[in-house]
């Protein structure tokens, strides 16, 4: 088996980027088997990572002396959620570091069951601060009447929702933000609402022992709905809303299909975990408009920091 002049091509690209950057590994996404002989050849000197979504050409990978193969579940993922999904794997497993550079081949572009192209598609990735960390300009982009504090709230409770799961097992979520009177209206109670009964303060969600508990609730089924000033009003909820005019890649699931339509015909932002990867994704007005993955840490909230430019050097 010869590898298509294309692929061969990008891994010679990719082989160079790495002594000019210089990168700190290759991550091959794969779908297909490859000359595995001549990848090696291509590659020569580069630290390579490969991940696979078939067990049975995982195994096969698991041979090749000196190849670290990332092990990835074996549900119909979009590429960019798997590619997302390889890398938190390697740092969680501390096989690359925050801050790593690598050089990223995989297939980006869609191919038919019958025909796919091994590798069309190659990026250069920086494993900064955005794989764990965000700042308050990040939750500005959303322009939302929600204040910044419990939007804050959010984000931490959703990602440690993601990143906890329900006994050591991960977990989904939707935890839909503000416009509660319209959202109630579209929204039906599975099972009793576990906050009647509680006060405010204590369905608060700026607090820390109130996330905590909010938690757990989030181990049942249906939906979390918040106020704008971060009171929580319901839980185990469905939400029963139109989904027309809604797109959304295809991997995506009832979940997500649900937060990004309660964002569109409301005003209120829904956050989705993702019950494979704990992706927290943001939705407002029908779109994505953050991604958050989770790591094995808690999230941090960090300052904006700007340079000073340089002082001209004098003669």
């Amino acid at each position: 088996m010869t590898l298509p002049m294309q692929t061969a091509a990008l891994l010679q690209a990719a082989r160079d980027t790495v002594r000019v950057l210089p990168a700190d590994a290759v991550l091959l996404l794969t779908e297909t088997p490859l000359d595995w002989d001549e990848v090696s050849q291509r590659l020569l000197g580069c630290r390579l990572f490969v991940a696979a979504e078939s067990p049975a050409l995982t195994k096969t990978l698991r041979e090749r002396e000196g190849w670290t193969v990332i092990d990835l579940d074996p549900d119909p993922l979009p590429t960019q959620e798997r590619l997302s999904n390889a890398l938190l794997r390697a740092v969680t497993d501390d096989k690359l570091k925050p801050g790593a550079h690598v050089v990223v081949l995989y297939n980006g572009i869609a191919s038919t069951e019958d025909a796919p192209e091994p590798i069309d598609t190659m990026s250069v990735i920086h494993l900064g601060e955005h794989l764990e960390k965000m700042t308050s300009q990040d939750l500005r982009k959303l322009g939302t009447s929600v204040p910044q504090d419990v939007l804050k709230a959010v984000v931490e409770l959703a990602t440690e929702i993601g990143r906890e799961g329900r006994e050591g097992h991960p977990t989904g979520a939707i935890i839909v933000v503000g416009d509660t009177r319209k959202v109630h209206g579209m929204a039906k109670f599975r099972n009793f609402n576990p906050f009647r009964g509680y006060t405010k303060k204590e369905r608060d969600i700026r607090f820390r022992d109130v996330r905590e508990q909010i938690k757990e609730i989030a181990k049942l089924d249906g939906a979390i709905l918040i106020d704008r000033d971060g009171i929580a009003e319901a839980a185990c909820v469905y939400l029963d809303v139109p989904t027309e005019g809604v797109e959304l890649p295809k991997g995506f699931g009832s979940r997500h299909l649900s937060g990004a339509a309660i964002s569109k015909k409301t005003k209120a932002i829904a956050f989705v975990v993702s019950q494979s990867s704990g992706t927290v994704r943001v939705f407002q007005a029908g779109e994505e408009k953050l991604r958050i993955e989770p790591l094995d840490r808690p999230h941090v909230w960090q300052p904006l920091k700007f340079e000073m430019p340089e002082e001209p050097e004098t003669k």
